[in-house]
């Protein structure tokens, strides 16, 4: 595997773990603030795991 697809795959990885935290943190949380911060991070992870799926299959498609 390239160096460029390791990069996606540890990206992919990194994505689903901001989205285990998220949900994680979301269901321990104490107040408004922390539902704030667990959002964002779960949107944050959302995004991330859309784009690298996206650049995944780009590479795939040139054959890298």
């Amino acid at each position: 595997m390239s160096p460029a697809n390791q990069c996606i795959v540890k990206t992919l990885e990194l994505a689903e773990l901001m989205l285990r935290v998220a949900e994680e943190g979301d269901a321990a949380r104490k107040d408004v603030g922390c539902g704030v911060l667990y959002g964002v991070l779960r949107d944050s992870g959302y995004r991330i795991r859309k784009l690298a799926e996206a650049e995944r299959e780009a590479h795939s498609k040139k054959g890298r």
